[in-house]
């Protein structure tokens, strides 16, 4: 993220009902209405929290962009600090707290589940405004988008095969998924029925014994950017790719849902030289918002925001196009992409917002 303050709004609120500091950031509405998931999690302080949502909020409008939706960049932060009790009481106080945000800013901003949430919370903060997706189906809401995400990273990795290998199919390739939760898992399970080596990785040690039970291989978190691999997945927490790490990299291909996977910009470039192909994250990991928004935004029905899903493959296509005839990374080949569609959006008439102390924008 760039140092300059970038963003068109950011509200910082302690919760009345919680005392929990509240965090949403807008960082772009050029093409639309802001979206972006709610994010619950420990911070050693609340402007980690901010630092948090102000990176995210910006990727977030890239992967709008780049997914062709017609929605702008946020994100929402409820920030617990490291000795903080979570109690199902204080829980829910929190989601109420950042609903009644969200209602407040009439529809500018709009969320879903991230880390630390899911489509329960969803159901309490529809509550407040009817901006809250991925909710149970019983409730409105499309529920879990670790499915569509699974399938967007499945169509960017075919994808990148083709690029890389010349074929798109990952029969008898070793792939490496770093982080075998709810998204991980669905990826390994569909490229293990396409006939993949899948080798799995979590700091959590308790899923060893479910990857083994599902006929993966197993390797050890410090040693899974290391690990021989034709492909590798960082499907877990991001940060994890840094100059450091990309010499240890084995993989000629890396491609995942998790957010954020590169510490610098300037990765990009270690990496290129590195020659490792990375697909961007925000453009890989696009499936659940393409899918939620295209089901309780635009009414497509599932075979429609299905088929739209599966067309971050062409994203994908069109961005190591660009990259590969531009000589620029994958990086600054989806930036170009986005920043073109960005900068031929038609001007909005400026939302006015209510009058409050709270808002620093």
């Amino acid at each position: 993220m760039s140092q300059a303050f970038e963003h068109e709004e950011v509200v910082v609120r302690r919760g009345r009902r919680s005392g929990l500091p509240l965090i949403v950031a807008v960082h772009s509405r050029v093409l639309g209405p802001a979206v972006g998931g709610c994010r619950l999690r420990r911070y050693d302080t609340w402007q980690d929290g901010l630092t948090d949502a102000l990176r995210l909020s910006e990727a977030m409008t890239y992967k709008a962009a780049v997914a062709g939706l017609d929605f702008g960049g946020g994100k929402s932060v409820i920030a617990l600090g490291r000795d903080t009790g979570l109690t199902a009481e204080l829980r829910e106080a929190a989601l109420e707290d950042l609903g009644e945000l969200i209602a407040s800013l009439a529809g500018s901003y709009r969320t879903g589940p991230d880390i630390g949430t899911g489509p329960q919370d969803m159901v309490v903060l529809k509550r407040f405004s009817p901006y809250a997706y991925c909710a149970p189906a019983g409730h409105g809401g499309t529920g879990d988008s670790g499915g569509p995400t699974a399938t967007g990273v499945l169509a960017a990795l075919r994808a990148g095969a083709r690029h890389v290998f010349g074929d798109a199919s990952c029969a008898g390739r070793t792939v490496v998924i770093s982080g075998f939760g709810s998204v991980g898992g669905k990826v390994a399970a569909g490229l293990a029925a396409e006939g993949a080596r899948v080798v799995v990785s979590d700091v959590d040690k308790s899923r060893k014994g479910a990857a083994l039970a599902s006929g993966y291989g197993w390797v050890e978190p410090d040693r899974a950017l290391s690990a021989p691999a034709d492909i590798l997945v960082p499907a877990a927490v991001g940060g994890v790719l840094d100059a450091a790490a990309v010499r240890r990299l084995a993989a000629p291909l890396v491609v995942g849902p998790a957010n954020n996977q590169l510490t610098h910009e300037s990765v990009a470039d270690d990496l290129a030289e590195h020659g490792v192909v990375w697909i961007p994250d925000y453009v890989a990991g696009a499936g659940g918002i393409v899918y939620a928004l295209s089901r309780e935004s635009e009414n497509h029905d599932h075979e429609a925001a299905h088929r739209r899903v599966e067309g971050i493959g062409d994203t994908v296509g069109q961005v190591l196009g660009l990259a590969r005839s531009a000589g620029v990374t994958p990086l600054a080949a989806a930036r170009r992409i986005a920043e073109a569609r960005l900068a031929a959006a038609p001007a909005r008439p400026a939302r006015s917002r209510p009058s409050s102390s709270a808002y620093i924008a």
